[in-house]
């Protein structure tokens, strides 16, 4: 078995190839994204928590008619 032609060592080659044409973002675009990731986040976090109160306001209103 050539170590050289080994799919596993020709699959780390390609992938290297592939990861040095990556177009990286420069550090301002970086940080505006990860600010829109987080204000994505805690945006629905805070509508998830919502409806989860919404619905535990439903679930024990079951509970105490029955």
């Amino acid at each position: 078995m050539d170590i050289k032609n080994n799919a596993l060592t020709n699959y780390f080659r390609s992938s290297w190839e592939e990861f040095r044409h990556v177009t990286w973002p420069t550090k301002n675009q970086a940080v505006k994204l990860a600010g829109i990731v987080l204000g994505f986040c805690f945006a629905s976090a805070f509508v998830f928590s919502i409806l989860d109160y919404v619905f535990n306001l439903g679930y024990t209103y079951l509970l105490k008619m029955s």
